[in-house]
């Protein structure tokens, strides 16, 4: 199943995944998306990486789940802003899974262009008051998506 990702550009953007290689996707405090990483994310499944509050925000490239889930370490870190002093290493709260590079698109495919779009205006992340990092992709609009961005099948 493919997914979208959204990350702040000036605090992890596309370029720093192409630059490390796999990332572990941390710092996740919804639970809808937290179970969407720890229940249905499958190693290889797809993810459009978005970049949100960007001027203009939108599709900047392709990750792939890389891990299978597991406890999230930032929730253990007292220094972390992503501390939780409820989850403990015995019953931990938050979940991830690392993402891996796929490609860098040319140029950004703004949400614009996204709603603009008489298939991709479907797609979660183009809907009013969806606000989750994380959401799943249909089929066809991760294939329209890679098409307008000039990539092939990945």
């Amino acid at each position: 199943m493919p997914w979208l990702i959204k990350s702040e550009p000036d605090v992890f953007s596309i370029h720093d995944l192409e630059k490390v290689g796999q990332e572990p996707w941390s710092g996740v405090r919804n639970y809808q998306a937290r179970n969407f990483m720890w229940r249905d994310m499958k190693v290889g499944d797809r993810a459009l990486f978005y970049h949100s509050n960007a001027k203009p925000p939108g599709i900047a490239g392709v990750a792939k789940v890389a891990s299978t889930p597991y406890p999230d370490p930032t929730q253990f870190d007292k220094k972390s802003e992503y501390f939780d002093p409820a989850a403990t290493e015995e019953k931990p709260r938050w979940y991830l899974v690392d993402f891996e590079h796929v490609t860098t698109f040319k140029e950004l495919l703004p949400l614009e262009t996204l709603k603009a779009d008489k298939t991709l205006s479907e797609m979660l992340v183009c809907k009013k008051g969806t606000r989750l990092s994380i959401t799943p992709v249909e089929k066809n609009h991760f294939a329209r998506a890679l098409k307008m961005a000039g990539c092939g099948a990945l």
